[in-house]
């Protein structure tokens, strides 16, 4: 399982997270995250969108928090992971 480093823009500590999934929806590339690295127990999972530019070398990540693309994404993950249960 992929890991990736989060840190907070506004001076929190920093985070890593494992990557579950991986899509690219009209350009836009989103991750499905979680903290925990054990796959059978229940966790809270986090879709972060990619926000930086072409050509740039570290790729920018920021929570999806706009309910309409959260639901839309949220789908897509779940037909990707059939067997996990995602829940809003």
């Amino acid at each position: 399982m992929n890991k990736i480093e989060f840190c907070p823009v506004e001076g929190g500590e920093t985070v890593w997270f494992s990557v579950l999934e991986e899509t690219r929806i009209n350009g836009i590339s989103y991750l499905l995250v979680t903290e925990t690295e054990d796959e059978e127990e229940d966790a809270e999972v986090y879709i972060l969108k990619d926000t930086s530019k072409d050509g740039e070398a570290d790729a920018l990540y920021e929570f999806v928090e706009d309910d309409g693309e959260l639901t839309a994404v949220s789908k897509i993950f779940a037909e990707l992971l059939e067997d996990v249960d995602l829940e809003l």
